[in-house]
């Protein structure tokens, strides 16, 4: 068979995904704006779309955005990378044996269940406004989705590929590298999917109770200033990030997994 005679998939096919999720933005984005023309909003409560777009434009190209989610990225970087070491860890300590399981699990559910934004104020107390108080927010929000979803992973592990590697006279490491890490892979994606939104939430938190620069104070001064639509573009800036931090994830997963597309 030649490659003339192989079925032809349109652009739309092919990217529907990504059309059906920016034609229902354009959408939201669209009624928001024609609300306007029926409803008179009080403009020191909400913004247009336009002005907020417009004013998205003015601080990218001016800087002052990307200065402030670079202060931002850096605490963030160091609070996800350690909730994703230490939330795996503990994770597959809990979900392979059994015991410290039932001991960590009623302890790891209160804390995840616990208001831990509220000890924002206490963490920045302890550890001051710079970059490790709000990295050690970022870890708190983001450890326990890890923590939970690589368990649950270890647990969903066939036993009987255990047992197969035990018979053939495999070790403890053989065990955890060829069995418990390739089985666990996709829980702690689907993990790190949640952890993303509760980290970005952590870097907001932080900056809001004490901090000079960063996206979550330029979100609170401009808020205090009611200039809302420069605080809106700087929402629309996380929104977006969160967006990209989402989809590469996903991306990560289709080509680690590739028989787990379309599930």
């Amino acid at each position: 068979m030649t490659d003339d005679a192989a079925p032809h998939i349109s652009f739309a096919t092919r990217h529907r995904k990504v059309l059906l999720g920016g034609f229902s933005v354009a959408i939201f984005f669209i009624a928001w704006q024609a609300t306007f023309l029926f409803v008179p909003f009080n403009p020191l409560f909400i913004s247009k779309p336009n002005l907020i777009l417009d004013s998205f434009v003015e601080m990218l190209f001016s800087g002052d955005l990307l200065h402030d989610l670079a202060v931002s990225g850096v605490p963030f970087l160091y609070g996800f990378t350690a909730a994703v070491v230490v939330g795996v860890s503990v994770g597959v300590v809990m979900g392979w044996r059994v015991r410290v399981g039932y001991a960590l699990d009623p302890l790891m559910t209160v804390f995840y269940a616990s208001p831990l934004v509220a000890l924002a104020p206490l963490v920045i107390v302890f550890f001051g406004v710079g970059v490790s108080g709000k990295a050690i927010i970022i870890f708190l929000l983001s450890v326990f989705p890890f923590i939970f979803n690589t368990a649950a992973g270890v647990r969903a592990i066939d036993r009987l590929l255990i047992n197969v590697v035990r018979s053939m006279g495999g070790t403890e490491k053989d065990l955890y590298l060829k069995v418990i890490v390739p089985g666990v892979l996709p829980y702690i994606v689907a993990g790190a999917r949640i952890a993303v939104g509760r980290g970005l939430i952590g870097i907001l938190v932080g900056e809001f109770f004490a901090a000079s620069e960063g996206i979550g104070y330029a979100i609170a001064r401009f808020g205090d200033l009611f200039a809302l639509d420069k605080m809106f573009a700087c929402i629309l800036a996380i929104m977006i990030i969160a967006v990209v931090l989402t989809e590469g994830i996903r991306w990560a997963e289709r080509a680690a997994f590739p028989w787990r597309i379309g599930q």
